[in-house]
């Protein structure tokens, strides 16, 4: 029998084998991209692969993840919905407002969320929130995964629109996407400055980490708008 603990709420660690990270399955007996399905006592889980989503990584570098059954998320940079339906699993009574740049990706994506009632598929440019300000309500949470050079600004911008008081934003920043001869720690550092102190109101960094090994120059940015 598998071994079950919980991580965060519906975040889990499923150890059967060997230890891998879960999400409830929303969509009972069907995979988006190849995961094992998992059952225990007649509830179903889907391996969660941390090499192919950052917040899967995230979780496992320990960063506090501030989701709820009920939390309404606005994910940027949604692409094919590996990392968006496991977000769905665990806001099962929440929203995922996902945008996506890339027909070709959403026209994967479109498939996925056809059978997730959760996931509301938005074919935009996430520097350009003004483009979909009406269709995404209030939000909880921002999770951003995009490959543009102005990732702390397209950041700023969706949480000014969007981001509810006391809400939070879960950033991946990735060093070459900004600039690919710069050190990735001096790109972090400037980028970090630039969330604190580029923006009105500007945000708390609350965690930040480096999400080797699981994504080269990649850094984790756990953060809130400032009060």
């Amino acid at each position: 029998m598998p071994d079950i603990r919980l991580l965060s709420e519906g975040i889990f660690e499923v150890t059967k084998d060997k230890r891998q990270l879960a999400t409830l399955n929303l969509d009972p007996g069907k995979v988006v991209y190849g995961e094992k399905l998992i059952s225990v006592e007649g509830i179903e889980y889907r391996t969660w692969d941390p090499r192919r989503s950052k917040l899967g990584a995230m979780v496992l570098k320990k960063f506090n993840i501030p989701l709820r059954k009920d939390s309404k998320v606005l994910y940027l940079g949604a692409a094919s919905g590996t990392t968006v339906s496991h977000v769905s699993d665990i806001v099962s009574e929440g929203a995922v407002y996902a945008v996506e740049f890339a027909p070709r990706s959403m026209r994967d994506f479109i498939g996925l969320a056809s059978r997730r009632k959760n996931i509301f598929p938005i074919l935009a440019d996430a520097g350009k929130p003004d483009s979909y300000a009406h269709i995404v309500e209030p939000v909880d949470l921002i999770f951003q995964d995009v490959a543009q050079p102005n990732q702390a600004e397209i950041a700023a911008r969706n949480a000014a629109r969007f981001l509810n008081k006391g809400g939070y934003l879960l950033l991946s920043i990735k060093a070459r996407s900004i600039d690919t001869a710069a050190s990735p720690k001096e790109i972090f550092k400037e980028e970090v400055k630039k969330l604190e102190q580029a923006f009105e109101p500007g945000f708390e960094i609350l965690t930040a980490r480096d999400l080797m090994p699981y994504h080269e120059d990649h850094l984790g940015v756990l953060a809130k708008l400032k009060e």
